[in-house]
């Protein structure tokens, strides 16, 4: 048998009451937070850790026990998380007041239109790139070659560019004789494997 329990339910089998916060600020918080990084284990410790150990500590488990036993074993943590946070809440206020209808108009057009268009596009990238490296020219492929699995070429070699996670797809049935090209996005762009 299969049962779900609510946060709800559990905050009130734990006899603990959920914070309140005024709209939006929670969300705020977090994403100062996560810039931040306030909660982190180097700055409050590893929770997961921490809980276990404090529940063999003592057999009177609650929440004002656990309250105190943390503040004891880091007595400047919760001072120092909150302010590592207020701190880049200070930041977004800044920030705030520098956003008007323009930058949002701006901010959406950039992701709707110029990351959409450079996060699926790769493939002109990945051959121009190629292209500079061996000094030689590139081109995109025709209808016709796209049907045999050209993405384009880079001088005379043909090309066919595929995310890296395509290697680990079972059961694909396209068969691709030409040279490949497999990438995977990173946080600073692109990295790329070439046949």
């Amino acid at each position: 048998m299969i049962y779900n329990i609510s946060n709800e339910e559990i905050r009130h089998f734990n006899n603990n009451a959920p914070a309140e916060f005024p709209k939006y600020t929670s969300q705020l918080i977090n994403l100062a937070n996560q810039n931040a990084q306030g909660t982190r284990p180097n700055m409050v410790g590893q929770m997961s850790d921490l809980f276990p150990e404090y529940c063999n500590y003592t057999f009177e488990i609650s929440i004002d026990n656990w309250s105190a036993w943390y503040q004891a074993k880091y007595p400047n943590a919760l001072d120092a998380a909150t302010d590592k946070i207020y701190s880049q809440i200070e930041n977004l206020k800044s920030a705030i007041n520098l956003i008007d209808r323009n930058m949002v108009r701006e901010w959406v057009e950039d992701l709707v239109i110029s990351k959409t268009y450079n996060g699926i596009y790769i493939q002109k990238a990945i051959l121009a790139y190629l292209a500079r490296h061996n000094n030689c020219n590139y081109r995109m492929s025709g209808p016709d070659e796209e049907s045999m699995g050209i993405d384009g070429y880079v001088g005379d070699t043909a090309y066919s560019i595929k995310p890296d996670s395509y290697k680990t797809k079972s059961g694909l049935s396209e068969q691709i004789s030409v040279k490949m090209i497999y990438y995977t996005k990173t946080k600073t762009g692109l990295t790329i494997d070439v046949e």
